[in-house]
């Protein structure tokens, strides 16, 4: 049986891409915000949104219980993806997210702050509008590269089974 604080830190999985998209969305719009009126005291919201997603999945995020309760079952049938990859995004979001506070508030480097959370719109973007998770990609390399262990995410290191098409024409695993 898990305990409280177990349950609490958990992150689900699968995970419902519509609703990663969504929240991906969310930080487009809240970055680009804090860039264009330059108000820093915006990227407490986007880091903290991070380190919640990243610990407990939506469960202590605003934006992540908004994405998965109200708009992405508005959205469609749930498209689910593997959990661990999403997780691995959001902690690269924890990373660029906090350097950016650090730079702001802790070095006084606003543009290289803005330079950081720019980065950060590009690849929310690329997930919110295209649906490719840089993060994602990131992690299935560091498993087939063996620096992460296989156990990590089965599905993420086998892209065979959640993209056929990337099988040879007669469905053998190519070398």
């Amino acid at each position: 049986m898990k305990t409280w604080a177990k349950a609490l830190f958990s992150f689900p999985d699968p995970v419902n891409e519509v609703a990663a998209r969504v929240v991906a969305g969310g930080v487009v719009a809240m970055s680009v915000t804090a860039i264009a009126t330059g108000v820093p005291w915006l990227l407490v919201p986007i880091t903290y949104g991070f380190y919640a997603r990243a610990l407990t999945g939506p469960t202590l995020s605003p934006l992540g219980q908004l994405a998965t309760r109200v708009v992405a079952p508005r959205l469609g049938p749930a498209r689910p993806v593997p959990g661990p990859a999403k997780r691995f995004a959001q902690a690269m979001g924890v990373v660029f997210s906090t350097s950016a506070v650090v730079l702001w508030f802790g070095a006084g480097e606003h543009l290289a702050a803005w330079a950081v959370l720019g980065a950060l719109v590009g690849a929310a973007s690329l997930e919110s509008f295209a649906g490719y998770c840089i993060g994602c990609r990131i992690f299935g390399l560091l498993i087939s590269w063996g620096l992460l262990p296989e156990r990590a995410c089965r599905s993420c290191a086998d892209l065979s089974r959640r993209h056929p098409q990337l099988l040879g024409a007669a469905g053998a695993h190519q070398p």
